[in-house]
């Protein structure tokens, strides 16, 4: 059951078997083994996919539900969903990461000392099953469906910034029309498109921008405009400090990106063990007004203050 769980969460055999620490071929054989000992089809298995029947489908719910309540039991008898012990691999997108998880990585590690964390950065869309990921922190304006359990932890929106001197050189944008005359540095990944999609009340303009850099981190586009490279759409936790200091001033200010949720991301709703909540819990007490502080800056009242 519990191999055949894996198969439907993760895809793919070959998911299923690193999550399980076993062969490719010992999964197939035990899906195999628990179809003929069930005497039905579960899976239909080709060169490129696998595809549950619909006696699959309605067998992996009801294994989900069984599974669950073992990891329960198992873990309520050894410990499991007290102790805070063992391995927790977590995992954010870089700069957000860098602002605002890392500091709380510290604080659980310091408050935890009997738990080993494994922090990774990346800026693709996580495969938590793959990469026995327990929590992702990732910025999405829509979620895909899929196994996964996503906690909203807040929202964020980019704004368009750049260098003082470059501005005192170029000029100041008045309407994203004006963007077409200007150098324009990109951030393209899984969260951030090349168009730049700019809202302002009920008006909505799409822009394809020129320019000489385009990056996926938020950090090299973030150098380039703080050197007067050109004009840069970032997430507004990148960009706020330099707005504060006076080394960025933000272009078209009534003007910003649409809106991306902030999730944290589990495998599962499966058994959960104390070390994950604990994180879960330290992310949902402390993540959230961090934000909240950062994006207040961009509110008319704080801008006059």
């Amino acid at each position: 059951m519990n191999a055949f769980v894996h198969v439907m969460d993760g895809g793919s055999f070959t998911a299923a078997a690193d999550h399980m620490g076993m062969s490719k071929a010992q999964v197939s054989r035990l899906v195999t083994l628990l179809e003929n000992r069930l005497q039905a089809k579960l899976l239909h298995r080709s060169t490129r996919r696998i595809v549950a029947t619909s006696a699959g489908e309605r067998y992996a719910a009801h294994c989900k539900a069984i599974l669950d309540m073992v990891a329960q039991a198992e873990g309520e008898a050894g410990g499991a969903g007290h102790a805070l012990s063992g391995r927790l691999r977590l995992m954010s997108m870089a700069t957000f990461g860098n602002r605002y998880v890392t500091p709380l990585v510290s604080s659980f590690c310091a408050a935890n000392p009997r738990v080993t964390v494994e922090y990774s950065s990346s800026q693709s869309p996580p495969d938590l099953l793959a990469e026995g990921i327990d929590v992702s922190i990732y910025l999405a304006q829509y979620l895909p469906d899929s196994a996964l359990v996503a906690l909203k932890l807040g929202r964020m929106f980019s704004v368009l910034c750049a260098a003082p001197d470059y501005l005192a050189q170029r000029g100041q944008p008045q309407h994203p029309h004006d963007l077409a005359r200007h150098t324009c540095l990109r951030l393209v990944n899984s969260s951030f498109s090349a168009c730049w999609q700019l809202d302002r009340g009920d008006e909505h303009l799409t822009f394809d921008p020129e320019g000489p850099l385009i990056g996926n981190t938020a950090e090299v586009l973030l150098d380039g405009a703080l050197h007067g490279l050109g004009i840069a759409l970032l997430p507004a936790y990148s960009v706020v400090d330099g707005l504060r200091s006076g080394r960025l001033a933000q272009v078209l200010p009534g003007w910003r990106s649409p809106e991306i949720g902030i999730f944290a991301l589990l495998p599962s709703g499966r058994f959960v063990d104390a070390k994950t909540r604990a994180w879960i819990d330290l992310l949902k007490e402390e993540l959230p007004p961090a934000i909240e502080r950062d994006m207040a800056y961009f509110t008319d009242d704080a801008r006059e203050a």
